[in-house]
């Protein structure tokens, strides 16, 4: 059973992208009648200063009882360091790299995003796995918010 989801700043603005509307809507619905915890770090809080102000007011609105902030943690940067030494990202992503740190410390059932270049991603996944387990954590699953739950059609 899912506890705890790791959300990257993609998915709040999922919400009110045509592409990623249906599926992001969708997904927030279960998360707020399942009372899942959404795990986020200032990396998104920092992001959404500067997204588009329907963005912001969506994540203001949701119950404050759901929302876990994490702070980036020393071990969250040295766990980031590890990946882009391993050149799963290069440097100029390093907040991508904090994502799946921060998601693996503070264990996290998973993480979810729509970034497919940087995140959800075969070959990438596989990389932070990789490093993960060679540094003694868990492995954990990066999806979409389509792939979380099963949905019952319409």
């Amino acid at each position: 059973m899912i506890r705890n989801i790791y959300i990257d700043t993609s998915v709040f603005g999922g919400y009110y992208d045509t592409e990623f509307a249906i599926d992001t809507r969708q997904f927030f619905d279960r998360v707020i009648n399942d009372k899942i915890s959404i795990l986020v770090s200032d990396i998104v809080t920092n992001e959404l200063k500067t997204a588009p102000k329907n963005v912001v007011d969506f994540y203001y609105s949701l119950p404050k009882d759901i929302i876990k902030q994490i702070d980036i943690t020393d071990e969250i940067k040295t766990l980031a360091d590890k990946y882009i030494e391993a050149n799963i990202l290069n440097a100029k992503h390093l907040h991508d790299c904090w994502h799946i740190a921060a998601a693996t410390i503070f264990d996290a059932d998973i993480v979810v995003s729509w970034n497919f270049k940087h995140l959800v991603n075969y070959e990438r996944k596989r990389g932070y796995n990789l490093v993960n387990l060679k540094e003694g954590y868990k492995t954990i699953e990066i999806v979409t918010p389509k792939e979380v739950f099963i949905y019952e059609p319409d």
